[in-house]
């Protein structure tokens, strides 16, 4: 006598054909999630990728001398000759532009970079080695982080006179803090795991098992938080070199721009509006990057 399996648990029945109902929504909502932040950081990637070129190429995509003074065509609007208009000084305001990304790309990796390379491994030693060693490092780190960021990069470059060595400083000891406590927080996390167990009991030295197995294993949160700097240290760059306490003119940088065009703002606001739009893509760009690598290194972002 052949039993036949009800129909709410049969392999062809209303409750199988429900439950299959039921998980396509969850996998187009799924498939949604995660389309939407590649789209984004694809678009965020491409942002930097052409100002990037734009950096590198900027003598062969320069139609005039960044630096070159033309009085008697000086405040000019955008025109076929000049399609970002002429500054105070009769300089070509799209040349000047394409060079500032030089300058841009030029402080935030050197910036981000000596930033990063001063915080994290104080970072990995608090987090790894603990008691005094974490308690010296983290009230460093919380006397620093008592001063608002872009106020101690002020008083920074303000102290050391301007230039690009001054931002560099300025802007990366106001990051040391925040890669410090990422890295301390990532190690600590690591340090828990059974991998580092096994290396102490196989005879690892400290420092063997901190670079060698923990610092491979934190590379993805302390790469977002280098990418989302980038947009950081073009900020505090800005601000800076607007404040005159960053480049000095003629230097060819944004804020420098806004700068030098703030006293003639009703009479060509297409001065400030170039640069100041330069700026913002550039920071939106590396913030679209930045989340989308933040995504990739965080499966669970799309758990549901």
């Amino acid at each position: 006598m052949s039993a036949s399996l009800p129909a709410s648990i049969s392999p062809s029945g209303p409750g199988h054909s429900g439950a299959v109902l039921a998980r396509a929504p969850r996998a187009r909502l799924r498939l949604r999630m995660v389309a939407l932040p590649n789209r984004l950081a694809t678009l965020g990637a491409a942002i930097v990728a052409l100002g990037l070129v734009m950096a590198i190429l900027a003598p062969v995509l320069a139609r005039y001398d960044p630096y070159q003074i033309d009085v008697v065509h000086r405040l000019q609007g955008p025109s076929a000759a000049h399609w970002f208009g002429t500054d105070t000084l009769g300089r070509d305001a799209l040349s000047r532009i394409i060079f500032g990304a030089r300058t841009t790309f030029e402080v935030s990796v050197g910036a981000v970079i000596l930033g990063g390379a001063a915080g994290i491994p104080l970072g990995l030693l608090s987090g790894y080695f603990g008691r005094l060693v974490d308690a010296t490092i983290m009230r460093l780190m919380d006397a620093i982080m008592a001063f608002p960021g872009l106020l101690l990069a002020i008083a920074l470059a303000a102290s050391l006179g301007g230039g690009l060595v001054s931002i560099y400083v300025a802007i990366a000891v106001s990051t040391i803090p925040h890669y410090a406590r990422l890295a301390r927080s990532v190690t600590l996390t690591q340090k828990a795991r059974d991998y580092v167990s096994a290396a102490q009991v196989v005879g690892e030295s400290n420092f063997s098992i901190l670079f060698r197995e923990i610092v491979p294993n934190c590379l993805g949160p302390l790469l977002v938080a280098l990418t989302l700097d980038f947009a950081h240290a073009i900020l505090i760059e800005s601000s800076l070199s607007f404040l005159g306490l960053g480049f000095s003119p003629p230097t060819a940088s944004w804020g420098l721009m806004l700068r030098e065009v703030s006293p003639f703002l009703e009479l060509q606001p297409w001065e400030a509006i170039f640069p100041g739009l330069a700026i913002f893509l550039t920071i939106f760009g590396f913030n679209l990057l930045g989340d989308g690598l933040r995504d990739v290194f965080d499966p669970r972002h799309y758990e549901l």
